[in-house]
C-alpha cells in the first residue's frame, strides 16, 4: 500500500514543482546565497532517483485502498503548516517542502479542500524561497490535487517535472536539493503509511512498508553521496538504524504468467510475477519506530 501512497504522497514535490503546462520554461539566475556549498566535483548518478520516482504505483489504487480501509481522517498525523515557520535553512526548506508536498495525497483522499488550499499556500512560499518557483504552477496543482478525478494526472505531471527541476538544480550546483525533497516525500509517505497502520492494521500496508528496502538502499546511496554537505551527516546516521531495521527483511519474485489485454484500443501487458515479503511483526515494528523517529525528528529541527 505504501507503493501505492508513497505515491499519492508523491504527488507532492514534483506536483509542487509541476512545470507551466504548455508554456516556456522561464530561466533564472541563482543568487549565490542560494548555493550554500557550491557544486559538487563528482555529479550525482540520476538512475537511484529515478528508480525511486518510477516506483510510485498509481494514486488512484491507494485512494481506493484508504477508503477501503474506513479510517477517519486525522490532521493529527500531518506536518503542521506551522511548522515551516521553522524551516530558516535551505536543507530544512527543501526537506520540508517534501514532507508537507506528501500530505496533499493524503488531503486529497478525504477531500478536504480547504486545508489542501492551506498546504499549497506554504508549499509556494518555500518553493519561491528556493528559487524554483518558475516550475510551480499554483492553480494548476490547486485544480488537480482538490479534484480526485484528476489524480492520473497530477502523478504523470509530478513524476515528468520533478525530473527537469533535478536537471535545473543540477545546472545550479544544487542537486543536494532534489535528494532531499524526494527525501521528505519518502520519509513523510512513510510515516503516514504506518500511522494509518495503527488506526487499522493492514496486511497489505505492511507488505509494501516492506517491500521499500530497495528503495530505501537507493535512498540511503543518494543521502551518502552528499555526506560531507552541512546537516547529511546527522540524517545519514538516522537512516542508519532504519537500513540496519529492514536487514531481516526479504523480498523474493515469484514468476507468473504474463497477460496481455487490449483496453480502449490499446495493448497492454501485466506481469503475473508476485513479490513475497517476508517480515515479523518485531521486524515491522522495529521499521515503523524509526520512520517515526527520523520524521518527528525533521519536524521539530
Amino acid at each position: 500500500m505504501v507503493k501505492k501512497y508513497l505515491y499519492l504522497a508523491f504527488i507532492a514535490v514534483i506536483a509542487v514543482v509541476s512545470s507551466c503546462g504548455e508554456g516556456t520554461e522561464k530561466k533564472v539566475d541563482v543568487p549565490k546565497e542560494i548555493i550554500e556549498d557550491g557544486t559538487a566535483e563528482v555529479e550525482l548518478d540520476s538512475a537511484p532517483i529515478d528508480r525511486i520516482i518510477e516506483s510510485f504505483s498509481s494514486p488512484i489504487e491507494m485512494a481506493a485502498s484508504i477508503e477501503s480501509m474506513d479510517i477517519p481522517y486525522s490532521q493529527k498525523i500531518l506536518v503542521p503548516t506551522a511548522s515551516a515557520d521553522m524551516f530558516e535553512t535551505n536543507f530544512k526548506k527543501s526537506m520540508g517542502l517534501g514532507m508537507l508536498s506528501a500530505n496533499l495525497g493524503y488531503l486529497n483522499v478525504y477531500k478536504k479542500v480547504n486545508t489542501i488550499v492551506e498546504y499549497l499556500t506554504v508549499i509556494k512560499r518555500i518553493a519561491d524561497d528556493l528559487d524554483i518557483d518558475q516550475y510551480f504552477d499554483f492553480q494548476t496543482l490547486k485544480r488537480l490535487a482538490t479534484n480526485s478525478d484528476n489524480l492520473d494526472s497530477l502523478m504523470m505531471l509530478s513524476v515528468s517535472s520533478h525530473h527537469r527541476m533535478d536537471e535545473h538544480l543540477r545546472s545550479t550546483g544544487r542537486s543536494d536539493l532534489s535528494a532531499l525533497m524526494v527525501t521528505g516525500v519518502w520519509i513523510e509517505g512513510m510515516y503516514l503509511a504506518v500511522s494509518v497502520d495503527e488506526l487499522k492494521r493492514s496486511d497489505e500496508m505492511r507488505n509494501q512498508v516492506g517491500d521499500q528496502k530497495n528503495i530505501l538502499s537507493d535512498l540511503y546511496y543518494v543521502l551518502k553521496f552528499f555526506e560531507s554537505k552541512p546537516h547529511f551527516k546527522e540524517l545519514i546516521t538516522d537512516f542508519d538504524a532504519l537500513k540496519e531495521a529492514y536487514e531481516g527483511v526479504t523480498i523474493t519474485t515469484v514468476p507468473g504468467e504474463t497477460r496481455t489485454v487490449v483496453e480502449n484500443g490499446v495493448t497492454v501487458t501485466y506481469s503475473g510475477d508476485e513479490t513475497v515479503i517476508q517480515m515479523t511483526d518485531e521486524q515491522y515494528a522495529e521499521i515503523a519506530e524509526n520512520i517515526k523517529k527520523i520524521r518527528n525528528k525533521l519536524i521539530s529541527l
